[in-house]
């Protein structure tokens, strides 16, 4: 039990130190690059040996890791992981103050599927990058930012000003859920709340910041849960512990004959239609740029390609929201997923191979399935499918609370994970 505590505690210490894409892929590339891996750029051209380890990233919210094989890569093929890097959040908008009742707000937008009654009445940090201004206006200079201290709140209101809140209440994105960052002096009225925290941050002048992407995040850090430390609540853990999973798997395989990659696109909670998401060409670029010329096709059809994203699992207090003969648990192990219509990627030849590798590693596998009266979620792992023409597998890890501010988890799957990606790539 220790050696698993001590494994999700690196899991939980990963999970706060990236409470965003960029910080996620920064503290991968930190890793990477201290393991030998050697970080390539889009605009250079590349000089790639078998057995080397690269890693790319971009938008400084996406990157890959890839350990070329020793053999012909289009007859050994490519075996992935794939995992994305964004959450849920709500994103702060372009000249965000507004002042009411002697307070100062942030205006802030949603990004994805937030169940927002979860942020309500918890102390709330920023980070995200700035973009600061250079001689030269077609590269700004990129700085991350982390301001990790308990800076504001989205205050629900009191029952006594809604006495039907516990009959259900209708939460109007822009007007409700609003951080409060301060009480206004003749300071901070004239001033640029934000601006100036960025300021006192970074070391710049105000005019210097040319913009930001910025979110909101829990301040508290996840932690353990339970008499045994059996849970793990956090925020992000969909999908930065598959990220995570998959990283840690990478940093420990060896080069082999086959080619191991890692690819953690973002904005799949949004559709991944961007150019650092999975919808973009930058992993078909990649795998281009690494196999012979004429040899995609052999490649990807010699392939197989795991898509690691959380899963559902049984919710005690909602049982009729799950399949009658497929039901999923925390501690169950690993999570196939399956969608008549293919918003999952798995099928019965994908299944099959998936399910071999768990036993494999000594894993339990078990299967997941919406009901067929509720419309369930997609995940990369179709759109993977679809443009490489790849065999891939949509699995993931069960989970409660998906895209609430702090999920649950089972701390011995997170062994499990580890296993079977380590097995995936070592074997």
């Amino acid at each position: 039990m220790q050696k698993t505590r001590e494994n999700a505690q690196k899991l939980l210490d990963y999970l706060y130190e990236s409470p965003t894409p960029f910080h996620a892929t920064d503290n991968a590339a930190k890793q990477l690059a201290t393991a030998g891996f050697k970080e390539l750029h889009e605009n250079d051209a590349w000089d790639i040996i078998p057995g080397g380890k690269y890693f790319l990233r971009k938008n400084s919210s996406c990157f890959a890791a890839f350990i070329m094989g020793t053999a012909d890569i289009a007859a050994r093929g490519i075996r992935a992981i794939a995992a994305h890097t964004d959450s849920p959040f709500f994103a702060i908008k372009p000249n965000p103050q507004m002042t009411k009742n002697g307070h100062i707000k942030l205006n802030t937008s949603p990004y994805g599927g937030v169940i927002m009654h979860t942020w309500f009445d918890r102390p709330l940090a920023i980070a995200g990058r700035v973009l600061l201004k250079t001689d030269n206006f077609l590269a700004p200079a990129e700085k991350l930012v982390n301001i990790n201290k308990p800076l504001m709140v989205i205050p629900s209101l009191a029952i006594h000003l809604n006495r039907e809140v516990n009959q259900g209440f209708k939460i109007n994105a822009q007007s409700d859920t609003l951080p409060f960052a301060a009480m206004v002096n003749d300071e901070l009225e004239k001033d640029d709340y934000l601006i100036n925290l960025l300021v006192a941050e970074l070391g710049c002048a105000p005019e210097d910041i040319l913009d930001f992407d910025l979110c909101l995040y829990e301040y508290q850090k996840g932690q353990f849960v339970g008499q045994n430390d059996e849970f793990i609540s956090s925020s992000r853990l969909d999908d930065l512990w598959m990220v995570h999973a998959g990283l840690a798997a990478m940093l420990s395989a060896a080069p082999s004959a086959y080619t191991k990659l890692l690819y953690c696109p973002d904005n799949e909670e949004i559709g991944s239609l961007t150019p650092h998401g999975a919808q973009s060409r930058f992993i078909k670029t990649l795998i281009e740029r690494i196999v012979p010329r004429g040899t995609f096709g052999q490649t990807m059809a010699n392939s197989f390609f795991i898509s690691a994203d959380l899963g559902h699992a049984a919710n005690p207090n909602y049982p009729e929201k799950d399949d009658p003969t497929n039901t999923t648990l925390l501690g169950g192990g690993a999570v196939l997923k399956y969608s008549a219509n293919q918003k999952y990627a798995t099928n019965g030849y994908t299944g099959s191979i998936f399910t071999a590798l768990c036993q494999k590693a000594g894993v339990p596998v078990q299967k997941y399935i919406t009901r067929s009266d509720i419309v369930g979620g997609g995940t990369i792992g179709a759109i993977m499918g679809a443009s490489l023409g790849v065999n891939v597998v949509d699995m993931g890890m069960g989970v409660l609370g998906m895209h609430s501010i702090r999920e649950l988890g089972a701390t011995i799957d997170n062994d499990y994970v580890l296993k079977v990606f380590g097995t995936f790539f070592d074997n």
